[in-house]
Parts: structure tokens; sequence; C-alpha cells
């Protein structure tokens, strides 16, 4: 079983900037891909940003420039840089890794308003 555990989520106002922490169980080196997705109310959950095999991270075209993913396996952390948030950047974030099977985290709520 492997656990994933997202921080730093909140309340922040427009043009804000949060980072998020998912911290793994197991070495991020056993995790591929890994990675962050969201899920605004009424919305499918959708890709953020990723680790791939070939250590390439994937961004929605949304958050291009303005996300940042990054990862600290001495920590086995891996983290979402967000800057200049926007209310549509508001929903649920959380952290994907999958070995032979896929491990989702709990969630971290992310609320960009003023």
């Amino acid at each position: 079983q492997v656990l994933l555990v997202e921080s730093g989520g909140g309340l922040v106002q427009p043009g804000g900037s949060l980072n998020l922490s998912c911290t793994s169980s197991i070495s991020l080196i056993g995790l591929n891909p890994m990675g962050w997705y969201r899920q605004a109310p009424g919305k499918e959950r959708e890709l953020v940003a990723s680790f791939t095999s070939s250590g390439v991270t994937i961004n929605s075209d949304s958050v291009k420039g303005r996300f940042t993913i990054s990862r600290d396996n001495a920590k086995n952390t891996v983290y979402l840089q967000m800057n200049s948030l926007k209310p549509g950047d508001t929903a649920v974030y959380y952290c994907r890794g999958e070995t032979f099977r896929v491990y989702w985290g709990q969630g971290t709520r992310v609320t960009v308003s003023s």
C-alpha cells in the first residue's frame, strides 16, 4: 500500500501563490508517472502537471507559465508551485502516483477568491 499525503492548500486572493506538497510513503523512484491533478466543482478531474518515465513534465495549457512541478527524491516529495492564481484555479488538488496500480492522495482544497 502506498500513501500519498498532500498539504499546502488554502484560501488565496487572485494573483497570489501557493506551494502544494505531496509526500509519498515510498521512494518516488518507484512511482511513475507521478504528478498533480485537480477537480473543480461540477467538473471532471484533469491533469495539471506530471513527471513521466522520460522525465518530461506535462502541464495543462491553462496553467503553463504559472504552475511549476518539482520533486525532492530525498524527501519523497513532489511539489506544485502555483503563481498568479486565478478564480478558475479553484479546485481540489490531488496527487497521483503509479506503480502496478494507481494511488491517489486525499486531496487538498485550493480556493482563489477575493
